[in-house]
């Protein structure tokens, strides 16, 4: 009963409304259903014209409001709204703007924001202006990156600002060809993946390991932290004797041997392209090829850590032909053994022919002598750059 007394109300009141009043209404109507059969599953969808269609009628007849069902009337309002503040600030915007900015000047300001987290636009915009670099600094600001947070260092950052100061040293067995055991020590900086010392014994005791680290630091350049292991050889006379240098032993948790994971992949580098090739014969064949691999580390070998560069850095060099070097190669013994490895340096012309040349691919042969080895494992070459004239 009180549906059907609303339906005649309605069609009174239809009497005194203006024709254009009815005719938006109907308007509407027709575009809901429209909408209504564009959709497909779930939810209605309104496009952009439907929004502006709808927005349009409720500027000129705010009474559609009351025949829409597809939408709510405080939507249309919001929607109405939001295009008034987009048209007015398109409006007030001034014609010309300021002069757009280089792609290198934005790049070079958000490389400075993400570089100095604790920097704000005014710090960058002197830097800028020291620079050379005419901008404002609202343009600064624009461009710099947006932290949420109080810009802090992570665990990245804070590393690398104090891997100059850290080094790890740690022990390996290397069995000899007489099933004896030999001690390996090794100290590596952390900083450039320097192999600072290495050295060979068959008894390592306190007393030992003590002078090998003073003889690997000298007093002005020791670093300030020294990550070991627990092993029972590291006794009170090398904590005294690092003490007494001014290195803060940092022993690594018990049974944690990834706590001191640089030594670790140094040992791991050290077996897999060498030791695990060579049947040592004694101490001194196993001192004499650890150091010759030392200086290949240090002075050769490419790492990924270090951008594709040596410990101690190396020029890129691309005159001269290209030639090869042996690093491990025993002349006096039948057991020959290496990996292939690269480098690219340039050596001091000399008079003397190439071993092995890119250009002539040959090599001087060897006269074979009765019950020699010819199956021998190819030595660690480095390839360099040589002035033999080929």
């Amino acid at each position: 009963m009180i549906w059907l007394l609303c339906f005649v109300l309605a069609v009174l009141a239809s009497l005194f409304r203006s024709r254009l009043r009815l005719e938006a209404e109907n308007a509407v109507l027709r575009h809901q259903l429209i909408v209504l059969r564009r959709r497909l599953h779930g939810r209605v969808r309104l496009t952009n014209h439907d929004r502006w269609f709808f927005i349009q009628l409720y500027r000129w007849f705010p009474s559609i409001l009351q025949v829409l069902t597809i939408i709510r009337p405080e939507t249309l309002v919001r929607w109405r709204r939001a295009g008034f503040r987009r048209y007015w600030r398109w409006k007030s915007c001034p014609p010309g703007g300021r002069p757009p900015i280089d792609t290198e000047l934005r790049g070079l300001i958000l490389q400075m924001s993400i570089e100095n987290p604790l920097w704000g636009a005014p710090r960058i915009h002197g830097e800028l202006l020291k620079l050379g670099v005419e901008v404002t600094q609202s343009s600064v600001a624009k461009y710099m990156v947006k932290r949420r947070g109080s810009p802090s260092q992570g665990w990245r950052t804070f590393l690398r600002s104090h891997a100059p100061d850290i080094a790890a040293m740690d022990l390996f067995v290397v069995p000899t060809i007489g099933f004896d055991l030999l001690y390996a020590f090794v100290i590596v900086r952390l900083d450039r993946r320097n192999l600072a010392w290495i050295n060979v014994t068959k008894n390592p005791t306190a007393e030992w390991v003590a002078r090998q680290i003073t003889e690997a630091f000298p007093w002005d350049q020791a670093p300030k932290y020294l990550i070991r292991d627990r092993d029972r050889i590291y006794g009170s006379l090398v904590t005294r004797r690092l003490r007494a240098m001014g290195i803060r032993d940092k022993p690594v948790a018990p049974a944690s041997p990834w706590q001191n994971g640089f030594a670790e992949r140094l040992i791991g580098s050290i077996r897999r392209e060498c030791l695990d090739h060579i049947i040592v014969l004694g101490e001194m064949h196993l001192r004499q090829i650890l150091r010759s691999y030392a200086r290949y580390y240090n002075d050769i070998r490419t790492h990924r850590s270090l951008d594709k560069d040596a410990p101690v850095s190396r020029p890129v060099q691309r005159i001269g032909s290209i030639k090869s070097h042996a690093i491990l190669w025993q002349a006096s013994s039948p057991l020959r053994s290496g990996v292939a490895v690269f480098s690219t340096q340039r050596p001091q012309a000399s008079s003397r022919a190439c071993l092995w040349c890119l250009c002539c691919r040959s090599r001087p042969r060897r006269p074979r002598r009765a019950g020699r080895r010819t199956d021998v494992i190819p030595p660690i070459r480095s390839w360099k750059f040589s002035d033999c004239g080929l």
